[in-house]
């Protein structure tokens, strides 16, 4: 039997990776994954407590320790964490172990996507939120780039539509 594949979402917060990333599992009958959610599932806290206790270097840990063992599954569709890109090890596992796709999004698609959740700590510090998401696309957008096998711009489409065309391009 052929072996299952794996699909990978990477993008900034608010790109629709968890919600995408349903839409494809549920179209290709593969099981959902979302990185941030199985650290809190692991840890039994939320992520913005997590990052209160362990700092983001902490969490970048765990993100590492759940990608990793996530990535050796066989035919799942992976959302992970915005920042997880960071990680030289994350980027060689995603590439290695499954088809990346990189949602690529406008800041003011991620602006209004994110304004009134409280669950993302990094947006939480008081700042001007499109200032930071500005500043973390400049650090992050190219290592989503070199990491992607397939790039899709999330710009006006709805979560189905950009889930069709992933699904389309992909050679399964």
């Amino acid at each position: 039997m052929a072996e299952k594949r794996n699909i990978f979402l990477v993008g900034p917060m608010g790109a629709g990776k968890s919600t995408i990333g349903r839409h494809i599992a549920d179209q290709l009958h593969l099981e959902f994954f979302d990185s941030d959610q199985e650290i809190e599932r692991r840890t039994g806290a939320d992520i913005a407590w997590v990052f209160d206790i362990e700092g983001e270097e902490g969490f970048r840990k765990r993100e590492e320790t759940v990608i990793s063992d996530l990535t050796e599954k066989q035919g799942i569709v992976l959302a992970t964490g915005g920042g997880s890109v960071i990680s030289k090890e994350v980027r060689n596992k995603l590439s290695a172990r499954g088809i990346v796709v990189y949602l690529e999004t406008p800041i003011e698609k991620q602006v209004a996507r994110t304004q009134r959740d409280k669950r993302r700590p990094l947006l939480q510090t008081g700042e001007d939120s499109r200032k930071i998401l500005e500043d973390l696309a400049e650090q992050r957008n190219h290592l989503y780039s070199e990491v992607a096998d397939i790039v899709v711009r999330t710009d006006e489409q709805s979560a189905k539509v950009v889930a069709n065309q992933i699904i389309d391009k992909l050679d399964f």
